[in-house]
């Protein structure tokens, strides 16, 4: 039977002067746990971590909507951002449905991952600015879109 494959380790660093360096405390633990010296040669893939403000704001939708709108009650944030995800169709894969008899007769919609770390900050911001436009238009019809993310903005859980 073969193993899981395993992600491999993150380790946070920071761009100095044209070198990069270990983000904190943490991560030059991890280095050194790994045996890497000064001057080793290693192999990486570099990626500018997104802006937490938006995965911020996308859960301050969910948590706005799950207090405030009857259809989101009781779910949990990250529920209420899967159902506006195929309510809107934002951010979703359409599969065909096939049967036999009809042929393709209608798409189920799969909300794609919203995971900080796979959904750069300009898709993820999008998401959101759709998500408000949906809100507006569906549940809160005398609200501009902006007027709800001002509102998710400012959202405090209770």
């Amino acid at each position: 039977m073969a193993k899981p494959k395993r992600k491999p380790e993150t380790i946070y660093l920071r761009v100095e002067k044209g070198t990069l360096l270990p983000a904190d405390g943490y991560a030059r633990q991890q280095l050194k746990a790994k045996g890497y010296h000064t001057w080793d040669v290693l192999a990486a893939t570099l990626k500018k971590l997104n802006n937490p403000k938006f995965d911020r704001l996308l859960h301050r939708i969910g948590q706005l909507c799950a207090a405030n709108i009857e259809a989101f009650h009781g779910l949990t944030a990250h529920q209420v951002l899967k159902k506006l995800q195929i309510e809107s169709n934002t951010h979703c894969e359409e599969l065909p449905i096939l049967l036999p008899e009809f042929g393709i007769v209608a798409h189920q919609r799969i909300p794609l991952s919203l995971n900080f770390e796979e959904v750069d900050d300009g898709l993820r911001h999008e998401i959101g600015r759709a998500f408000c436009r949906w809100i507006a238009e569906k549940y809160w019809p005398k609200m501009t879109p902006e007027a709800v993310e001002q509102l998710a903005e400012n959202w405090i859980e209770e």
